[in-house]
């Protein structure tokens, strides 16, 4: 029987640990990698292709939307389970937007994780009734209000650079991590700016931490 392989990706160490011992109290089921930033999750997913990525949001980096996006797109058949502390209508929106099927809350871990893994391997969604219902209350209340707000008009590199930019990094630090130049970023950096009618950087970082591309 081929085992199943899953991918663990959160910043904090002792949350990795303990999602680790309970993946591996299941039958057939092994941690093939872990990361603790977002980045370091996409390569790690990309290079092994894991049946599931468990991937925390507020990670540093590249947050678990952003990871989520890039997995998907790298490796297509590897479902993937957000794991976060935040339970919203914009959190659910924002993890079914970036293509994941699951949805389970920390504090919902010991509970309902194994089952929504379970779910995920028959490719089939695991979503809990709290997050149906916000589902259902924002088709029904907020149907098409997202799409007028000024952050669905921001693309992924965007988020990427809002992201690191918020989290402290320079131009110059931000262009080496993309690989991309400095200049390059100094343009993106001048259209988001621009885009989302932000007057400072001090703008930026607030922009980023509602939107949750960031943890306070």
């Amino acid at each position: 029987m081929n085992r199943i392989r899953i991918l663990i990706a959160d910043d904090h160490a002792i949350v990795r640990r303990g999602l680790r011992t309970l993946i591996e109290s299941q039958e057939g089921w092994e941690v093939c990698a872990e990361a603790s930033n977002g980045r370091d999750a996409v390569e790690r997913a990309t290079d092994l292709k894991p049946d599931v990525a468990i991937l925390d949001i507020g990670m540093p980096e590249l947050n678990g939307l952003e990871a989520a996006r890039h997995i998907l797109k790298a490796t297509p058949y590897t479902e993937v389970l957000i794991l976060t502390m935040h339970q919203s209508e914009e959190v659910v929106a924002e993890v079914l937007k970036a293509g994941a099927r699951s949805y389970v809350l920390k504090s919902d871990a010991d509970e309902h994780l194994v089952a929504a893994i379970g779910t995920l391997l028959k490719h089939k969604p695991f979503l809990s009734s709290h997050a149906t219902d916000i589902i259902l209350s924002d088709y029904l209340n907020r149907h098409g209000e997202v799409a007028s707000e000024p952050r669905s008009r921001i693309t992924p590199r965007e988020r990427e650079i809002i992201q690191l930019l918020a989290e402290g990094k320079s131009n110059k630090e931000v262009a080496r991590v993309l690989d991309i130049s400095t200049r390059t970023v100094e343009t993106h950096r001048a259209h988001i700016m621009h885009k989302l009618n932000l007057a400072s950087f001090g703008d930026l970082i607030r922009y980023a931490i509602r939107n949750r591309i960031v943890q306070p």
